[in-house]
């Protein structure tokens, strides 16, 4: 009986720390990567940064004592689209080496290749650098989609169409990776825009946007707008793709009144989604459901990712409000592609979807729409004949994600220096003179939930738990280990002297 129950518990806790140990979380970066099974018919004057005022809904910007941005320099300074990321020009090391950087606000490591791949045209020669100091930390990173390894290091960074001035910055050199670089993408390393706390391996890790805002007294802020709607994802070209503002606002690029709700969590960019409509239909569903773990507004995630209950929900609302009833569930798990007739566009066949956000005055939210043109995304034509979309409306098993579907529709204020996120109507979401997004509001909040974002424990604490518990059990194992493995003396039945580790081996058997 001892015996057995010995083994039972030395199973049980092989089976928890191997649990514990298979365990990761997993940042929410998805490009995509263009493999799907297609379908041959339709399934049915610029401001300065300064101190940061607000005038309600919209924002004014004091003066640059420092004069160290002028931010019509840094107006389309990204290229790509949403298929495959946006990314910006950065000049890394002495002397400088040119190389396309991701841009990401739902990671905070600062990463590029440092080793040859076949997906990728040139990488960041440490050798070749004069400046370049390893840490001989190494660090990685796994994303929703892939993942890299590599080491630690600091580095002088310029950007061409950035603030004036050399950054020293941390650097995680990529040494290997598995599903990160992709066939047909135009960047060589990913610039995470979050905050310390996701930094890797840890948070001492300063990541570059704070090191930007620390040695060039820049404000805490960055605005980003991304122009790829409507552009096919498998185009050969890359075109000018939008534009990242550090250090402030620049009203160019956006219309009307900024409109903003609060960072609840300095991790990722986390906000409170309150209710979700497809066409002027309500979910009904707890304000809970759309933050389930976490609401997060991540620039390096592809599509509009939504809990699996929030997704079912939607895709039974547009399935109900559209002209087409019929439709093939591989559109909608995004196995397949929808196509029609080459200059048919589908867009009439689909509603609205529009997010409602709490804002700053927490009694009331406002509404952020997309129009379908954002999520009904065309990828390819087949042979000239017809043209081919995607679902850009995907279900999500860690948290609700505000991607390029919804962000190429605004212009978005990352306001961390007051803890804020903003929204705006981009000027180039607009195809054929039509607008591609909404924004309106205030709305009372009055008949929400006060806190919609009980989600599971933050993930830095998950870490110390899921360490604390690998401990626990590597202390199990060597206790287990030595009840098995030393010569305990036991009687059988017999009389004979026998050694209980025989025994235990001859169960197991």
């Amino acid at each position: 009986m001892a015996t057995t129950a010995s083994f039972s518990v030395w199973a049980f806790a092989f089976s928890l720390c191997l649990g514990v140990c298979k365990c990761y979380f997993s940042i929410p970066l998805k490009i995509y990567t263009g493999s799907y099974n297609f379908s041959s018919e339709v399934d049915v004057t610029s401001l300065r940064p300064g101190a940061l005022t607000s005038d309600g809904n919209g924002l004014s910007l004091a003066s640059d004592p420092t004069g160290t941005v002028n931010f019509l320099d840094m107006v389309n300074n990204l290229e790509g689209d949403s298929g495959r990321g946006y990314y910006i020009e950065m000049s890394i090391g002495t002397p400088g080496q040119k190389l396309n950087i991701l841009v990401d606000t739902g990671s905070s490591n600062f990463a590029v290749a440092a080793a040859p791949h076949p997906f990728i045209t040139h990488y960041f020669d440490t050798a070749l650098s004069s400046t370049y100091d390893s840490s001989r930390r190494t660090v990685g990173v796994r994303y929703t989609q892939g993942n890299w390894e590599g080491e630690l290091g600091i580095d002088r960074v310029t950007i061409p169409m950035g603030p004036n001035g050399t950054i020293t910055i941390n650097i995680a050199a990529i040494l290997s990776s598995e599903g990160f670089f992709l066939p047909g993408v135009n960047w060589q390393g990913i610039l995470g825009l979050a905050y310390p706390m996701l930094s890797r391996p840890d948070s001492s890790v300063e990541p570059f946007f704070n090191s930007v805002v620390r040695q060039l007294g820049i404000p805490d802020i960055f605005s980003l707008q991304m122009c790829g709607a409507g552009l096919s994802a498998s185009s050969t070209a890359d075109p000018a793709g939008g534009s990242l503002i550090m250090g402030g606002v620049e009203p160019t690029l956006y219309q009307g009144s900024v409109w903003y709700t609060p960072i609840l969590e300095e991790w990722y960019y986390q906000v409170e989604v309150l209710k979700l409509e497809v066409g002027n239909q309500n979910l009904d569903l707890d304000c809970r459901e759309y933050n389930m773990d976490k609401a997060i507004v991540d620039s390096g995630t592809t599509l509009l990712r939504l809990p699996v209950n929030v997704f079912n929900a939607v895709v039974g609302a547009i399935t109900r409000s559209s002209l087409i009833q019929d439709f093939s569930s591989g559109f909608w798990d995004g196995t397949k592609l929808a196509c029609w007739m080459k200059g048919e566009t589908p867009w009439r066949f689909f509603p609205k979807l529009s997010i409602y956000l709490r804002a700053t005055n927490t009694s009331q939210s406002f509404r952020i729409t997309i129009l379908p043109q954002l999520y009904i995304q065309p990828i390819t034509d087949v042979d000239g004949t017809l043209d081919c979309f995607r679902f850009g409306v995907s279900s999500s098993a860690n948290g609700l994600v505000i991607g390029a579907t919804v962000m190429e529709g605004f212009y978005v204020v990352f306001d961390r220096a007051q803890r804020r996120l903003g929204f705006s109507l981009s000027n180039c979401a607009v195809n054929g003179g039509v607008a591609l997004s909404e924004i309106a509001g205030p709305f009372s909040a009055a008949d929400v939930a006060a806190d919609c974002s009980t989600g599971p424990l933050k993930e830095p604490l998950l870490w110390v738990i899921s360490y604390a518990l690998m401990a626990i059990c590597a202390v199990i194992l060597i206790i287990l280990l030595l009840l098995l493995v030393l010569p305990c003396r036991h009687r059988d039945r017999s009389g004979e002297i026998t050694d209980e580790s025989s025994l235990v081996r001859h169960r197991i058997k």
